[in-house]
C-alpha cells in the first residue's frame, strides 16, 4: 500500500496536534512537513516546523489545513502552484475569500467543510430533509456551543446547518441569514434563520437546529466530546480527495448523501 505523504499546517494549533496524533494509528499516512505561523526551536515527531513554503509542501500528496483564513489563502496559493490537494477544516472565511477558494478549487482539488465529523455531516442532511419536509409553517433557529478560546462566531459547523436549511427550502443562505448573537440566554425565531453562539468553558462542540411551527417544535443536535473525530474525519478526507480531479468537495460528497 503506497503511503499518502501529508503536510499539517497549524501544527501547534488544538486540531494540529490530534491530526498528528491520529495520523500515527493510520498506516496510509507519513508526514513528511508541519507547518506554523511561527518559528518552533524544536522537533515534533522528529519534523521540524517551518512557515508555509514550496519547500515544506514540495513532497506532501495532500496538505490538511486547520488554521485561520488568511493562512489558508497563503496555503492554497502555493498549493496551486505545486498541484497539491488541500483538504480545509478552517473556518470564518469572507464572501470574497470563498471566492478565492473557489477560484483555486478550478486548478486543484480542495475538500473543504465548517465540519469533518460523520455525524455533523449527517445532521446537515437531515437539517435539509426536515426544512424541506416541514415547510413554510415551520420558523427554524440555530444554537451553538464552543470553548471561551474559539473567535469567530457563527461556527462554520452552524452555518453549514444553515446552509441545509436553506437547500430544504430551496433558497440561498445568504438571503434567509438572520440575526447573529453571541452568548445571549434566549433568542427568537424570524422568517429568516437567527443563531445564537455561546463560547464558554472547554466545549468541544454542541449544536441544535429547532423548527417551530408555534404548535410544536422539532429538534434536531449533535455533540462532541473528541477532537479526534474531526481529524480522523479529515484523514478519511484525504485518502478520499487523493483520486478526485479538481474541484471544490465537501464530506458531503465523501458520504455520498443524496
Amino acid at each position: 500500500m503506497k503511503k499518502i505523504n501529508l503536510a499539517i499546517t497549524g501544527c501547534m494549533g488544538r486540531m494540529g496536534q490530534k491530526l498528528i496524533k491520529s495520523s500515527k494509528f493510520d498506516k496510509r499516512f507519513k508526514v513528511v512537513a508541519l507547518t506554523e505561523n511561527k518559528r518552533i526551536n524544536r522537533k515534533i515527531n522528529g519534523i521540524k516546523p517551518t512557515f508555509n513554503s514550496t519547500e515544506a509542501f514540495d513532497k506532501a500528496n495532500v496538505i490538511i489545513d486547520f488554521s485561520v483564513p488568511k493562512c489558508t489563502l497563503s496555503v492554497l496559493k502555493i498549493a496551486v502552484k505545486l498541484k497539491k490537494r488541500v483538504v480545509i477544516g478552517t473556518t470564518g472565511f469572507t464572501k470574497k475569500q470563498e471566492k478565492i477558494i473557489k477560484n483555486y478549487s478550478k486548478k486543484i482539488p480542495i475538500l473543504k467543510a465548517g465540519n469533518m465529523s460523520l455525524g455533523v455531516n449527517l445532521l446537515m442532511h437531515l437539517t435539509e430533509i426536515a426544512a424541506r419536509s416541514l415547510g413554510k409553517s415551520f420558523l427554524s433557529k440555530i444554537y451553538e456551543i464552543h470553548h471561551k478560546n474559539k473567535i469567530d462566531y457563527p461556527s462554520g459547523t452552524a452555518l453549514m446547518l444553515g446552509e441545509g436549511i436553506a437547500n430544504g427550502k430551496n433558497k440561498k443562505l445568504n438571503n434567509i441569514l438572520g440575526k447573529r448573537y453571541l452568548n445571549k440566554s434566549t433568542f427568537p425565531y424570524s422568517k429568516k434563520i437567527n443563531i445564537n453562539s455561546i463560547r464558554k468553558g472547554s466545549v468541544i462542540g454542541k449544536h441544535e437546529v429547532n423548527f417551530s411551527s408555534g404548535k410544536e417544535v422539532v429538534t434536531l443536535n449533535h455533540e462532541s466530546f473528541d477532537r479526534a473525530l474531526y481529524s480522523e474525519g479529515a484523514l478519511s478526507a484525504a485518502k478520499w480527495i487523493i483520486k478526485k480531479k479538481p474541484g471544490l468537495y465537501t464530506m458531503r460528497n465523501l458520504l455520498n448523501f443524496k
